[in-house]
């Protein structure tokens, strides 16, 4: 008899325990959905009015859709080609997405149906919509091309043409975020671990800040209204802080390693970042110059992107299947205080 009452109230420990840690973790696993595909995943998006997820299957070559309120996997649009960088573009209610191939897709996401192609150059990837003018970014070319420049094509998505190339001196670029109350972009050069300040409008390159704390900066975030960048490297694995009035670091601190994907949560002054090591980080902005991180979520190896979704205080993490035995998934985590 003692011996089932210690049990029980050891189980109710444990049970109290792990009901305590999920309780102090900033972020909580709500949700996950599965996939029936294989292969890395690149970049997602969701459209909130609709509760669909995105979701850049690139080792499959196709894109899959997910019914985020039922929480399943729902339809998917084969390549050809392997899809990257993704949008979803509201006042349109069209998915944009590029392709590794050379090309930036239209989809309708109502009947996935791909209604326009807009002819890039090779290795098309991270995109940004421009909140001021509805216009896409496109990162192509580079070292995929064999030219020693890369180019940020800016697409209409009305006339479904390039505005016109904006080149820039790098093997290898990306991600790129936008002021919503100013003309700049932010764009980061990987090859050369500079970020590339544009005005976009002007479409002409204004300034090149170094990084010179870490190498290959690839995800990027901003906090336009306390001016800081968030760019995150992964030679070593690093969360770098930029002021972006001067260009300076401001800040640095260890993060996980190969991430993809980096978010900044304004309302709550939090900063997410996805790593290929098969971590989670977040971090506490506790004044513009001092930051802490709050905590290192275990994921999967390969787990790289992500999204936050501030409408909904959600973050998507994308689990790949790339070992055998592996199932693709999406986990969804909600904002815990």
């Amino acid at each position: 008899m003692k011996i089932r009452v210690a049990g029980c109230l050891l189980l109710l420990m444990v049970l109290a325990a792990a009901g305590q840690a999920q309780q102090s973790t900033p972020l909580r696993l709500v949700q996950t959905i599965t996939l029936p595909v294989t292969g890395k995943f690149d970049h997602m998006t969701v459209d909130v009015k609709n509760d669909r997820a995105f979701v850049a299957a690139s080792g499959h070559s196709s894109v899959e859709v997910l019914d985020l309120k039922a929480g399943k996997w729902m339809h998917s649009i084969p390549g050809p080609g392997k899809p990257a960088g993704m949008v979803y573009v509201p006042e349109m209610d069209r998915v944009v997405y590029s392709l590794d191939s050379g090309s930036l897709r239209i989809l309708n996401p109502n009947t996935f149906e791909i209604e326009e192609e807009v002819r890039l150059h090779d290795d098309a990837d991270s995109l940004g919509l421009d909140p001021q003018t509805g216009i896409v970014f496109v990162d192509n070319g580079g070292k995929a091309t064999g030219e020693p420049f890369s180019r940020i094509s800016p697409v209409d998505l009305k006339s479904h043409k390039n505005l016109g190339d904006i080149k820039v001196d790098s093997s290898r670029i990306e991600a790129i975020v936008f002021e919503a109350h100013g003309p700049r972009a932010f764009v980061n050069n990987t090859a050369l671990n500079k970020v590339v300040v544009l005005d976009r409008h002007q479409r002409t390159i204004i300034g090149n800040w170094d990084i010179t704390v870490a190498k290959e900066n690839v995800p990027m975030a901003l906090n336009e209204a306390e001016h800081r960048l968030f760019v995150g490297t992964r030679k070593p694995g690093m969360l770098v802080v930029l002021d972006t009035q001067t260009g300076k670091t401001v800040a640095h601190l260890p993060a996980t390693g190969f991430a993809d994907d980096a978010a900044y949560d304004a309302v709550h002054k939090r900063i997410y970042m996805s790593g290929g090591d098969g971590f989670l980080d977040v971090y506490q902005e506790k004044d513009p110059d001092t930051y802490v991180q709050l905590a290192k979520i275990p994921t999967r190896e390969g787990a790289r992107t992500s999204k936050w979704v501030p409408e909904k205080n959600r973050l998507y993490v994308g689990l790949p299947a790339l070992k055998t035995g592996d199932v693709a998934l999406i986990q969804v985590y909600e904002f815990n205080e």
